[in-house]
């Protein structure tokens, strides 16, 4: 694509100074590149902007109009930037667009968000709790908050918190079907599993005494898509499930499930990141949101 304000900028150099030397002296350009560019200019439109003499450059009628116009976009070009970068530096306002599970979504964001709006009046935060994962470059989402291992390398990540994994069940599923005391009995109850194609029929544990991780299959009749499910339909009495504590720990607190196999915990992490699509010149709003939550998290 063709530089178009660049070469308006060298243009109106070249028709301001009169010289093509004295607008290469300004541009850090050879003559030759300034006269290149005009010629280039003038072909595209197919017709003279600048009359060539020996010591001076005069403008043509269409000269003058062109340069007009181009000191016009130009000052228009700058202005822009202007505004743009001292947002970026302002206090912090505008729409930001967030994209988190369901679970964490209710757990965290939605209690944080009062102070947050009230600590950014300017920042009009629009949430989406989905359970799905997302393009977060195709769906415009300035922050989406993701868990377990990092995969997209052209994402940027800030780590937010991270949660041991527990297996889980509630009292009245415990007192039909009895409680496991080892991984291997596990293979006598419903164990809710993740449907993600990443994930696998496997659960992670130390054997007694042991200190290498082991991996056991586990099976049930229940695969669904986010740890808030499992948690729901563990609470629900359904099966037993494997998610990270920071899910339940309500839930533990309040008796509503019961550790399990703790004994057998390898103390495995389940992280939480915050993923945007930037670099170190984040907008204001972005840069906010996230090291608001890394603080509190």
């Amino acid at each position: 694509m063709d530089n178009r304000a660049g070469e308006m900028e060298v243009f109106a150099a070249a028709a301001e100074l009169k010289s093509f030397s004295a607008a290469g002296r300004r541009l850090g350009l050879s003559p030759s590149a300034v006269s290149k560019l005009v010629t280039r200019i003038e072909d595209r439109l197919g017709t003279r902007l600048l009359v060539r003499s020996t010591r001076t450059l005069e403008l043509t009628p269409e000269g003058e109009l062109y340069l007009e116009r181009a000191r016009r976009i130009l000052a228009e070009i700058a202005e822009t930037e202007r505004i743009v970068a001292d947002g970026a530096r302002a206090t912090p306002r505008g729409p930001l667009r967030v994209n988190a599970s369901v679970g964490f979504g209710e757990r965290y964001i939605l209690p944080l968000a009062p102070a947050f709006l009230a600590l950014y009046p300017e920042i009009e935060l629009d949430l989406t709790l989905t359970d799905g994962l997302i393009d977060v470059v195709g769906e415009r989402a300035d922050v989406a908050v993701r868990h377990g291992p990092m995969r997209d390398s052209s994402l940027k990540a800030r780590k937010l918190m991270e949660s041991r994994q527990v297996v889980m069940a509630s009292p009245a599923y415990l007192a039909r079907h009895g409680t496991p005391r080892t991984p291997a009995d596990l293979a006598g109850h419903n164990c809710i599993r993740f449907n993600f194609r990443r994930s696998i029929d496997e659960w992670s544990f130390l054997p007694p005494g042991g200190t290498a991780v082991e991996r056991r299959p586990v099976s049930g009749n229940l695969l669904v898509s986010s740890g808030s499910i499992i948690r729901q339909l563990c609470l629900a009495g359904i099966g037993i499930g494997r998610v990270g504590r920071f899910h339940v720990e309500p839930d533990i607190a309040a008796g509503a499930l019961v550790p399990l196999l703790e004994d057998h915990n390898p103390g495995d992490l389940e992280e939480v990141h915050a993923v945007f699509a930037g670099h170190e010149h984040l907008a204001a709003r972005i840069r906010a949101f996230i090291d608001f939550l890394a603080e509190r998290l």
